[in-house]
């Protein structure tokens, strides 16, 4: 993850973790769990739904950080992606990996057979 750094005001109820991650404070919750939820078109009712730990107040409070920081936190979200998609591919190609999902397509080949 990246470790640009980032101060939040006192009204923003997120900090960043050593890992650098950002979250809600007091929770796991993560910016970039609220921030898709915000972008796929949810309702701030339904992201607090989701995620009740965050009330609808604090909710739109990060959101209206998001959108006032956007270029900063779009790079923020954007590294966090690259960076999964590398552990995944990594994963994807140990060969315990390749062998137990070769296995898996084995298996479902003889059910499709059968």
């Amino acid at each position: 993850m990246s470790m640009k750094r980032f101060n939040f005001p006192e009204t923003v109820p997120l900090n960043q973790w050593d890992d650098g991650s950002i979250r809600l404070i007091g929770s796991r919750l993560k910016l970039d769990m609220l921030v898709h939820c915000y972008n796929v078109g949810e309702t701030w009712e339904e992201i607090h739904e989701g995620f009740p730990s965050a009330s609808i107040e604090q909710i739109k409070t990060i959101i209206g950080w998001y959108l006032d920081h956007k270029a900063e936190a779009d790079e923020y979200l954007r590294e966090g992606e690259e960076e999964a998609e590398k552990m995944f591919q990594e994963l994807a190609s140990r060969p315990e990996s390749i062998a137990f999902h070769e296995r898996l397509r084995s298996l479902r080949e003889q059910r499709i057979k059968n």
